[in-house]
Order: structure tokens, then C-alpha cells, then sequence
């Protein structure tokens, strides 16, 4: 059985679906979840030249931060409400990258994730998280349909 399980969430539905999965794995192994939000920093390349103002910068990456912040909290507090032991990571960096390294890092047994994120343009110029995950995952993988959102 699963002991160490880790989950990404954006804070959006469809990751909600993901993390509610992970929990629902995690309540009757008795499995630490590790709960990975990842921040992508903003730079004069993500907002424009317009925006190159460090205090802007630093200000923009501030709350993306605080956000994910709320976010882990909000998921802490529904898995300390399901009696399931808890971590929260909020990471800067790229969400495969990032979620396969915590998962390297806290040697996970499964990482859970959400089929779909990004789309459109988006996805075609960062890339498909679950398909990079799929083929650089360390432990067992699942990727969780939450297209019912």
C-alpha cells in the first residue's frame, strides 16, 4: 500500500479532483500526503517590458506566493479534517519539474495528478504536465479524468 503519496493542485476544480483522489488514497493507507503548489515567477519575459519595474516584479511574486500559500492551507485543512497526516510544499518553477523532484525528495510510492490544466497555446508552449510526469515519473503514477468539472 501507499505511504508517501504526493499531489499537485493550481488550487483550481479540476486539481480538486486530483487532490480529493489523493486523499481519498491516502485516508485509509495511513499515507503522509505531500500537497505541491507551484509558483511560476514572474520576470520582465512572463509580464513585459512595460513591467520591468523590480518592485513591480517582486510584488506580482509576492502574491503568487501568498496564493499558494491559501491554496496548501485550504487542502491541509480538509486532510487534517480526514484525520490524513499532511506536508505542503509551495515551489517556484516548472510544475513537472518541480513535482518530480518533491516526489524524488520525499520518496514517494505515487504522485497524483489531474489529466488536464492548461490548453490552447498555453499548453503547446509550456507543455503537457501529465505527459512530462508520465515519462520521468519516479514512483507509480496516477492520472486522475477530471474532465467532470
Amino acid at each position: 500500500m501507499y505511504k508517501i503519496i504526493v499531489v499537485g493542485t493550481d488550487g483550481s476544480g479540476r486539481a480538486g479532483i486530483a487532490v480529493s483522489a489523493a486523499l481519498g488514497l491516502a485516508k485509509p493507507a495511513g499515507a503522509t500526503l505531500h500537497v505541491v503548489h507551484v509558483v511560476r515567477a514572474a520576470s520582465t519575459i512572463t509580464l513585459g517590458a512595460e513591467y520591468a519595474d523590480p518592485g513591480v516584479i517582486a510584488a506580482a511574486n509576492a502574491e503568487m506566493h501568498e496564493q499558494g500559500n491559501r491554496i496548501c492551507a485550504l487542502v491541509a485543512a480538509d486532510a487534517k479534517r480526514e484525520g490524513v497526516s499532511i506536508q505542503t510544499h509551495n515551489v517556484e518553477g516548472d510544475p513537472g519539474d518541480v513535482l518530480i523532484k518533491v516526489a524524488e525528495g520525499v520518496d514517494a510510492d505515487l504522485l497524483v495528478i489531474g489529466n488536464r490544466g492548461m490548453t490552447g497555446v498555453k499548453r503547446f508552449v509550456l507543455g503537457s504536465v501529465p505527459n512530462k510526469i508520465s515519462h520521468h515519473c519516479p514512483c507509480s503514477l496516477l492520472i486522475v479524468n477530471t474532465d467532470s468539472e
